[in-house]
C-alpha cells in the first residue's frame, strides 16, 4: 500500500467517526455528522512517519523551499515535528515551530517557539480545516512576527464552512493531503 493510501486507511480506522444525525459539536459550534480526531493518527509512530513524509513530499511537489513549518498548538505540533524529522532524513532541513494560542506571559513573551526569525519563509500547517479559524490565528501570529508565509497545508480539508476560502482570503495558497470526500464513500 502506498503511503497516502496507508495514511487514509489509518485516519479512517482511528480518527473518523460518522453518525446518521448531526451529533458532533465542532469548534465553530455547528453540529455535524462527521468528526475527525487526527491526533489519534498524528501522535502515533506510523502516523507521524506518514504525515511527515506526505507533507514533505507535497512541499517538494509545490517547489517550495521553506525555512520552517508550524501552526497553532496542539493540532499542528506533531505534524511540524514529523516534517522536520523527515526533512532531516532527506538532508533537506525544515525547522519545526509552534504557535502558542496566546503569547507567554514571562521570559521573551513570545507566541512562536522554534528556530525561526523575522523574514524567514514558512509554511503554516493544520490537521483539520473546517472554518479555517485556527489556521487563520496561526497566520496572523506568523504575520505579526514578520514571517513570510509561502502556503498553508492541512492534512484534511472538511470542505465545509468555507475554511479553504477563508484562508485563501488572507492571501495564501491552500493545499490539503485529503478532503472529506475521500472518507464519506466508505461508510
Amino acid at each position: 500500500m502506498n503511503p497516502r493510501e496507508r495514511l487514509r486507511s489509518l485516519i479512517s480506522e482511528r480518527a473518523f467517526k460518522m453518525t446518521e444525525k448531526p451529533s458532533f459539536r465542532l469548534s465553530s459550534g455547528k453540529l455535524s455528522r462527521y468528526y475527525f480526531n487526527l491526533k489519534k493518527v498524528n501522535y502515533s509512530p506510523e502516523g507521524q512517519y506518514l504525515v511527515g513524509r506526505l507533507i514533505y513530499e507535497k512541499i517538494k511537489e509545490l517547489n517550495l523551499k521553506p525555512k520552517g513549518i508550524g501552526g497553532l498548538t496542539l493540532g499542528a505540533d506533531p505534524i511540524a515535528t514529523a516534517v522536520a524529522r523527515y526533512s532531516y532524513d532527506m538532508k533537506d532541513f525544515i525547522e519545526a515551530f509552534v504557535i502558542r494560542k496566546e503569547p507567554k506571559g514571562h521570559g521573551t513573551q513570545s507566541q512562536i517557539e522554534g528556530n525561526i526569525q523575522k523574514g524567514d519563509e514558512v509554511i503554516i500547517i493544520d490537521d483539520v480545516v473546517t472554518t479555517g479559524g485556527s489556521t487563520i490565528k496561526a497566520i496572523e501570529a506568523a504575520e505579526r512576527e514578520g514571517l513570510k508565509i509561502l502556503a498553508v497545508i492541512a492534512v484534511l480539508d472538511r470542505c465545509e464552512e468555507n475554511g479553504k476560502e477563508n484562508i485563501m482570503k488572507k492571501g495564501y495558497p491552500f493545499y490539503s493531503i485529503f478532503t472529506i470526500d475521500e472518507f464519506l464513500g466508505e461508510r
